[in-house]
This record gives structure tokens, C-alpha cells and sequence, in this order.
């Protein structure tokens, strides 16, 4: 498998957020991980990527232990995120954004061209608005750049926290539908989202979380189809 997390525990001070989950994503999945707010999704997702440290368990990357390793280096192995909120850098134009995506790769002049076409392909937009400011852009632009810079780490697992938050409807079809084609090319995908129908979906396989513990997992679209799931998440319909 390509990214295995065992029985990891994480704290916010005294507060512990996580409480020993487990769980794997294979090589070639859309894998989401679906549950309230304050459930412990992005904090899971943090971890993984290296920005929250692991307190108990461990976490496994292609069979090697990265549990102590460093974001950065974590980064370099493959492991890219699209942070909630964006973060993009506002005052930098969305080639500069892009450009922060492949800083720490070694093939980065070599590379560059080729990966700023794939994303300029998934993402016409950004073609159109390469030397605007990224802070100037709308919701979904910003979003759209956001997982472009991601992609131009060239990720072997990409990452997504909450992508569709604050997005009109029309553009988190959008956003689904370029995750799909994202994982289509090979990219395999941890998906952390707000919207359960659309992961549930998109999704090979789904984790439910509450309250730091993994209360239930199957095939995605089965979990789609549960009565307890559909009660929680998706409105009942």
C-alpha cells in the first residue's frame, strides 16, 4: 500500500484530537475521509503531511516509516497538500504560486515545463490569469491555484483539505470533476471534505470520522447508500 497510518494519537496541548485511528490509502485510490466539524479530518490530514506532530503510532509511506520525518522532507517523498483556506501567497502572481510548487525538486528547470503545462491543461483559468496577482482572484480561482501548486510538486499522494469550502455550486462540480481527472492520470488522492455526497461519490473508498475515532469505513459508494451515513451527513436525502 502506499500510505498506511497505525493507531496514531494527536494532541492540541492536553486536548487530544486524534485517538488512534488507522487507516491506508493504496496506490491509484480517491480515499476520503468524511465527518463533522471538529471531527479531526484536517488534523489527521496535518499530520500526514508532516505539519502536526505524531504523540502515538505510526506512519508508513511506501513501506517506509515517515513518522518522525520533517514536512519538507515528506514533501520531496511525494506527499503534497492543498491546504483549507488555500493559502496561496497574494501578492505573488500565479506563475510566482506555481513556481513555490516545485521549489523543493531537484528536476525543478528540467521539469517546470512540462508540469505548468499539465496544470495550465486542468486548470484554463489560470493560463488566462498567469500574471495576476493571486490574491486577486475569486474564491474558486484561488482554490484552482491552490491545487495547481500542489501538482507541480508532481505528488504521489495529493493531499486535499476541504477544496469545495465557500465555493458556489457550480464551481465544486467543477473542482470534483478535476480531482477525478487529477486521479485519472495517476495521482492517488486523500480527500478531506465538507461534502459528503460529492466525496462519497468521487471517492473509491470513504472513513467516517467523529470526535477523533474512525467510526465506520467501506466502499464508498455503499457508505453512500447508509441510512446512518445519509442521517449524518447528507441531510437525509
Amino acid at each position: 500500500m502506499l500510505l498506511e497510518v497505525r493507531n496514531l494519537e494527536v494532541f492540541y496541548g492536553r486536548i487530544q484530537a486524534i485517538k488512534g485511528i488507522s487507516f491506508h490509502v493504496e496506490e491509484g485510490e480517491v480515499v476520503t475521509l468524511i465527518g463533522a466539524n471538529g471531527a479531526g479530518k484536517s488534523t489527521t490530514l496535518k499530520t500526514v503531511s508532516g505539519i502536526r506532530p505524531v504523540a502515538k503510532g505510526a506512519i508508513f509511506f511506501d513501506g517506509k516509516d515517515i513518522t518522525k520525518m520533517p514536512a519538507h522532507k515528506r514533501t520531496e517523498l511525494g506527499i503534497c497538500q492543498a491546504p483549507e483556506g488555500r493559502g496561496i501567497f497574494p501578492g505573488m502572481s500565479v506563475l510566482e504560486n506555481l513556481d513555490m510548487g516545485c521549489w523543493t525538486r531537484k528536476d525543478k528547470s528540467a521539469a517546470r515545463a512540462a508540469d505548468l503545462a499539465r496544470v495550465f491543461e486542468l486548470f484554463p483559468r489560470l493560463a488566462e490569469r498567469k500574471n495576476q496577482a493571486g490574491g486577486s482572484m475569486s474564491g474558486g480561482e484561488q482554490q484552482m491555484l491552490t491545487i495547481g501548486r500542489a501538482l507541480m510538486s508532481r505528488p504521489r499522494v495529493l493531499l486535499l483539505d476541504e477544496p469545495s469550502m465557500g465555493l458556489a455550486p457550480m464551481l465544486i462540480t467543477q473542482i470534483f470533476d478535476i480531482i477525478t481527472e487529477i486521479n485519472n492520470q495517476g495521482t492517488t488522492v486523500l480527500l478531506v471534505e465538507q461534502n459528503a455526497a460529492q466525496a462519497l461519490r468521487r471517492a473509491h473508498r470513504a472513513y467516517v470520522l467523529e470526535t477523533g475515532l474512525i467510526v465506520k469505513t467501506d466502499e464508498a459508494h455503499k457508505l453512500l447508500d447508509d441510512p446512518a451515513v445519509r442521517a449524518a451527513y447528507l441531510g437525509g436525502a
